[in-house]
């Protein structure tokens, strides 16, 4: 199939400037839906491959920027929903090569229609070179709980058309919420079909739980899904903010996550695989460099590099100081008075995990050993128990990275000990595990709800305060989802399906033979989990089904089948 193109006809903004009133025509008849439209962006299933000069970053580290044109090669995103205003982010970056080192004036326009006709709020941002001419907009004074739609100008450009959607008001007790949940989206690994199934979803909101980018080096069964090339190859690894920024730019010029992007304001964390695999502080995985860790000060710059370019990259509210190792990215938001969403950092503040095995498996006695081990840190800690005693939420939601539930898993060396657990998941962290299910029992937490991804698969369970005696009552819910290409090994997915009944059997539902992601829709009295998935990653496109559905009736932390 041929390309989307968007043609925008000319009309007056207020201010006077010429921009388009986002009209649409299509050419090579291909058919999408109205959110699809809107990305202005390829969404299609064959991208069209621009040229490139070898001055261009993404050339350079050996990647291309498929899709538009101009200035706006990355799309256009929105995020983290307030009440009263939303992110706007893009990246200024053109395909056929670089921007000139310079500051470039970006004009933005929030309008309440898709074809700008009602403008509520404009202005002009500054993109600079020392940001990769990011451009990241806290439009306030907006309307609660309402849709609209934005779009950038820079350089004589019109920008894709975004929309976006802001919180309800702090008092709103009616209504309902939907809101996707996606993660682990490996470049390499495959194509990302489900993107495309989940801009056409009715969303209010988007959760990404990490693994934005992967660090490795190339290394794909696809011609063109290679990964960019770091300036140090051969490590499995990036280094330098170029690297990073390289990297970013080739996941974002991906034409259906541009498309999920634009059809709603996303809420987004990270886990390692954004910096470096199975990281924990300024502690650096030891497998990438021959078995010898990097000291904490030249990992430090390491995560600098990373945390910048994921600022640069991503429609996040947050304070960045270039060239710092530190960046605060756990925070919170209500949805009236139905979910209050606590999103959480596992990587930066965490302890190294226990054990000192080599990859993620281990004893499981490590884990619950771990007394001083934390995966949030002790102000992390505090800031969630805090969120959680005071909220007036129906729904508490803690949004995080690695699987809280304790899982055993059969040895999958087929040696001793049989059962293994995957220390870099919450079994690894047992004791803290353990302060924050008591916690959330002692301050009777009303309808508390974990989600989770990381681990490429689908797990549906409930949480106990001691999960060696299943009877008692759940004191949760735990939503894992399965990621958006990133690889399960499938030899495990029977076995596990086999022994989860008897070694794990608060879990209710658990799939790693598809890749997708979760579909939530809340209401005060019931909350519904779909597992939408695709067939296949090895093709552009795939259609999305239901593969299983799960509801919580409020009040019970007990799943059930829909």
């Amino acid at each position: 199939m041929r390309l989307a193109f968007v043609r925008c006809f000319g009309r007056r903004w207020r201010g006077g400037a010429e921009w388009g009133d986002g009209r649409i025509q299509l050419w090579g008849g291909f058919m999408v839906t109205r959110r699809q439209m809107l990305t202005t962006t390829a969404v299609s299933a064959g991208a069209v491959v621009l040229p490139l000069t070898a001055a261009d970053p993404a050339v350079a580290h050996g990647g291309s920027l498929p899709g538009h044109a101009g200035v706006f090669a990355l799309g256009v995103a929105s995020g983290d929903p307030l009440p009263d205003g939303v992110i706007l982010w893009t990246r200024l970056l053109r395909a056929a090569g670089p921007l000139a080192a310079r500051p470039v004036r970006v004009d933005w326009q929030v309008a309440s229609d898709e074809r700008f006709r009602d403008v509520v709020r404009s202005g002009h941002a500054v993109a600079v070179p020392q940001l990769g001419h990011s451009v990241h907009v806290d439009a306030r004074g907006l309307r609660p709980g309402r849709e609209y739609f934005y779009r950038f100008r820079a350089l004589g450009e019109l920008s894709p058309v975004g929309r976006t959607k802001t919180a309800p008001a702090p008092s709103a007790d009616r209504g309902g919420l939907r809101f996707g949940i996606v993660n682990c989206q490996d470049f390499q690994n495959g194509y990302w079909p489900a993107y495309a199934g989940l801009a056409a979803e009715d969303l209010d909101v988007v959760l990404h739980l990490g693994d934005y980018i992967y660090e490795y080096d190339p290394h794909s069964a696809y011609a063109d899904r290679q990964h960019t090339t770091p300036a140090t190859p051969g490590l499995d690894q990036l280094r330098t903010l170029d690297d990073y920024r390289a990297r970013h730019a080739q996941y974002k010029s991906d034409p259906l996550l541009q498309a999920a992007h634009a059809a709603f304001p996303w809420i987004v964390t990270w886990d390692d695989h954004e910096t470096e695999n199975n990281y924990a502080s300024l502690t650096d995985e030891i497998d990438d460099t021959g078995g010898q860790h990097q000291s904490p000060e030249v990992f430090a710059r390491q995560r600098a590099a990373a945390y910048q370019a994921y600022y640069e990259h991503m429609p996040i509210r947050a304070n960045l100081k270039p060239g710092s190792a530190d960046l605060r990215i756990f925070r919170r938001f209500d949805f009236g008075r139905l979910a209050r969403i606590n999103v959480l950092d596992t990587r930066q503040y965490r302890t190294d995990q226990p054990g000192g095995f080599p990859g993620d498996f281990g004893l499981p006695g490590a884990g619950t050993a771990n007394t001083g081990g934390t995966l949030t840190g002790e102000d992390q800690e505090r800031w969630l128990a805090r969120g959680l005693d005071h909220s007036p939420a129906r729904w508490n939601v803690i949004a995080q990275q690695v699987m809280m539930s304790r899982v055993k898993f059969p040895n999958p060396t087929g040696g001793v000990p049989p059962i293994v657990a995957n220390l870099d998941q919450w079994d690894g962290y047992v004791p803290q595990r353990d302060r924050l299910l008591r916690h959330l029992v002692d301050a009777k937490v009303a309808n508390p709800v974990v989600l989770a991804g990381d681990i490429h698969s689908t797990w549906l369970s409930e949480l106990k305060l001691d999960f060696d005696r299943p009877e008692q009552p759940s004191v949760a819910v735990e939503l894992t989802a399965t990621s958006i290409s990133s690889d399960f090994p499938i030899a495990f997915d029977g076995p596990l399906k086999a022994v989860n009944p008897t070694l794990n059997p608060h879990v209710r539902y658990f799939d790693g033979s598809k890749r997708g992601y979760l579909r939530c829709e809340l209401d005060r009295y019931g909350w519904r989990t779909d597992a939408r998935t695709v067939d296949t990653i090895a093709s552009r496109t795939a259609p999305v089904s239901t593969s299983a559905s799960y509801v919580i009736e409020a009040g019970t932390s007990t799943l059930q089948k829909a």
